[in-house]
């Protein structure tokens, strides 16, 4: 039975859940933060590691053994080289990890990303360093790899010089077929976010909302290899063709800021159905940019995308003011991959203090929700509030979901 909000049920330091249940939990030694990097490998003497990108430093990224969902074990914590560095985004395909490295500030290594072998999940062993530091370049914030062959990343870069310090990551495409020499292929840009651009600067959102006309996240599906899926932030959705990775060219942009406050965080697409899931990311406490909403639409018309529903939130007023974040933020991506569990019509996205949200979109014009979890706040967090930062579901349909600030990974059953 679905807990009733506000009111005594809604305090931080309570428990909600609705059709999921904790089954398993782990602390990460202390260092909890996790970032938007989740992925599972099977490895070939048949366990599940869970990898781990962390939220900053020091940490760099776990590996846990979630072959026993109800105990996971720890294998491996690294540490970054300094503070001013975070991973943040990760992504496995059978022995090999992309790690994403951001930095704080332009020109500073290791802006980029690595290859790492984990064939033996206890020891990763560095392949190579793509480097995308630059004069104008903080690395890679975000990666998509999920066929061997190619990253799809939120990226900088040596020579390109954006018209505003906020317009700094684009799409970059990494042929990574001979893992030890990355090339990259291609790349496209907001039209008039480069220096030298026949277009003129895209219209800026006001200042107090202005995150940037750059890339967050890249989906890239076998089903439609020449399209990617890409939330530009301040930019809306865009889709791409890149029949041609040499030259990807646009398909669609919807921008729907304003009136909204911007930040479009990921595009999934529901492709047997011809529809889209665009999820923003809420970026400021206490419900400073709200509304951040996770919308369906309908693509049936690549170049005309129509929105025809939100997914139903709780109310603001029960959770604005709980502490930390409050609005949309990752989905589960439906993963092209063994270890992930895929589905066209339910969707489980994270909402930080709101906690791990699935929803039913068989009626695209009337989801509706259908299980959440929403853990009590952790020991020492910052926030006072969980702060749920992504969700990963195997192919088991186990729901892994993690704190951005210190409570670590938590394991659900969901039933719906």
């Amino acid at each position: 039975m679905a807990t009733t909000f506000g009111g005594p049920a809604s305090r931080a330091d309570q428990t909600l859940a609705w059709n999921m249940q904790l089954i398993g939990h782990h602390e990460l030694t202390g260092f909890g933060g996790v970032g938007e990097g989740m992925a599972i490998q099977k490895t070939r003497d048949g366990r599940r590691i869970l990898w781990l990108a962390h939220e900053s430093a020091p940490k760099n990224f776990t590996a846990l053994d979630v072959t026993d969902p109800r105990q996971p074990k720890q294998l491996v914590q690294t540490d970054l080289p300094h503070a001013r560095v975070r991973s943040n985004s990760l992504d496995v395909v059978g022995d090999i990890m992309a790690v994403a490295y951001q930095t704080r500030d332009v020109n500073t290594p290791p802006a980029g990303f690595d290859l790492f072998d984990i064939s033996t999940p206890e020891s990763p062993t560095l392949i190579t360093h793509f480097d995308a530091a630059g004069p104008h370049s903080r690395g890679v914030h975000c990666l998509w790899f999920v066929d061997g062959e190619y990253v799809h990343m939120a990226s900088g870069a040596a020579d390109f010089t954006p018209t505003h310090p906020n317009d700094d990551q684009f799409y970059r495409i990494i042929d990574v077929r001979q893992p030890s020499q990355p090339t990259e292929v291609g790349r496209w840009w907001y039209p008039g976010t480069r220096q030298g651009d026949s277009a003129a600067p895209p219209a800026r959102m006001p200042a107090k909302f202005d995150t940037g006309f750059r890339v967050h996240n890249v989906n890239v599906y076998p089903e439609r290899p020449d399209r990617a899926y890409i939330g530009y932030i301040d930019g809306g959705a865009v889709i791409l063709d890149i029949s041609n990775l040499a030259q990807p060219t646009l398909v669609s942009n919807w921008r729907y800021s304003p009136p909204f406050n911007g930040f479009c965080h990921t595009v999934l697409p529901l492709l047997s159905r011809d529809l889209l899931i665009v999820s923003d990311e809420c970026v400021r406490d206490a419900g400073g940019d709200w509304p951040k909403l996770v919308r369906v639409v309908d693509a049936r018309v690549e170049t005309n995308l129509q929105p025809v529903a939100i997914l139903p939130m709780p109310p603001y007023e029960s959770f604005a003011q709980r502490g930390g974040r409050y609005g949309a933020h990752n989905l589960h991506e439906n993963l092209p991959v063994e270890t992930s569990w895929r589905s066209d019509t339910i969707v489980v996205g994270t909402f930080f203090n709101g906690g791990v949200r699935a929803y039913d979109v068989s009626n695209p014009y009337q989801p509706q929700e259908v299980a959440y979890y929403v853990p009590a706040a952790p020991r020492l967090a910052p926030s006072g509030a969980i702060q749920l930062n992504d969700v990963y579901i195997d192919d088991r349909g186990l729901v892994f979901t993690v704190d951005r600030h210190i409570g670590g990974v938590y394991v659900l059953e969901m039933t719906v």
